[in-house]
């Protein structure tokens, strides 16, 4: 019985478990049903951290395409939180992801014919037809096969479903509108360009079968660990009011909670933005934090006195301005946000002096 009841429960892969991958995996060690939880691990020095976090390491790395061969059949849920590399305009990663989790299901999906070419088989293989009431019915390879891969294309879609962390970034600027999941996506960074690149990958691997991916457009993560401390501490600038962005924001919890929520109820290649209801520019952002930590608020620039200051990378985000509509979130999923925008979780902080 014991063996039995291990054997059916679920199990999940996280693909690129860092910090909100590990907040998963704690949330599904406090579900009932127990899901036994692989993380694909690069580094062997991550092992002890995420067995004492209750995961499975699994050995493999998604720069090197033979170290995931073992990943096809492991897990029936996928959830990949891993960023591409660093160079390109082709997330080379999620390829090789995709192949390696599908590389089976490919190879089952052949038809056991296909190797057949002497001349004198080829009669056998020809369809047969014939008439039954008024209707043409085809029997033989040719009608057999493409039910047997419509069979398992269902069952494709029904035991691997794949949860990709995506970016807001993939929107490029929006000059501060607020804006939904049907808008186009124009990236104006070499990252976000990666990003579109592993969305339609995903997406025509659910077209064809091979899995059902679900997308999370993910903005600004925060949490307690994952606040701009060490940046106000430095006091880097921020842009003026005349030339602030708009940025959005997730808790890492609820973040761990949304993607968890998406595996289960998830439609296939649909789109979620998962952030909160904060409307806040980038500068009013810094500045909250500062004060529930009693620190100085940031200096302020103009946007030209930042191009000449600032690091590139940190002015790729002060360049994009939108605001996420989460509609989707709370109709479809029916997520309900632990902290609904910043300020919820900034009251839950001790006073500072």
């Amino acid at each position: 019985m014991i063996a039995t009841r291990t054997l059916r429960r679920a199990r999940i892969l996280i693909v690129g478990c860092g910090d909100v991958g590990l907040r998963c995996v704690a949330q599904l060690r406090e579900r009932p049903d127990r899901a036994r939880v692989f993380a694909l691990m690069r580094r062997p020095e991550r092992e002890q951290a995420l067995r004492a976090a209750g995961a499975v390491p699994v050995r493999g790395d998604l720069d090197a395409r033979a170290s995931l061969a073992r990943l096809a059949g492991l897990a029936s849920t996928v959830l990949h939180l891993a960023p591409p590399q660093k160079s390109g305009d082709d997330d080379l990663r999620t390829r090789r992801l995709i192949a390696a989790l599908t590389a089976r299901r490919r190879a089952a999906a052949r038809p056991a014919l296909a190797g057949i070419s002497s001349p004198a088989l080829r009669p056998a293989l020809r369809p047969n037809y014939r008439r039954a009431s008024g209707r043409v019915a085809c029997f033989g390879p040719s009608a057999i096969v493409p039910e047997r891969t419509r069979r398992l294309r269902r069952a494709q879609r029904k035991h691997l479903t794949l949860v990709y962390a995506s970016t807001t970034g993939v929107y490029g600027d929006c000059g501060g509108a607020r804006i939904d999941e049907t808008r186009a996506v124009q990236p104006a960074n070499a990252r976000a360009v990666r990003r579109v690149s592993a969305e339609r990958l995903l997406r025509r691997a659910t077209a064809r079968g091979a899995l059902n991916a679900t997308i999370a457009r993910i903005p600004g993560i925060y949490a307690a660990n994952r606040l701009p401390l060490a940046r106000l501490e430095k006091r880097t600038p921020a842009l003026v009011e005349r030339d602030d962005v708009y940025t959005s924001h997730i808790h890492a919890d609820d973040l761990a909670t949304i993607l968890l929520r998406l595996a289960t109820h998830g439609r296939p290649a649909r789109t979620i933005h998962a952030c909160d209801d904060s409307e806040l520019k980038m500068g009013e952002y810094f500045d909250r934090v500062a004060d529930a930590f009693g620190l100085a608020r940031a200096p302020r620039v103009s946007r030209a006195q930042a191009e000449q200051a600032l690091d590139p990378v940190l002015l790729s985000f002060m360049r994009e301005s939108r605001r996420l509509a989460n509609k989707r979130l709370k109709r479809e999923l029916r997520v309900r946000l632990r902290y609904p925008d910043v300020d919820a979780f900034l009251r839950t902080l001790p006073p500072h002096p």
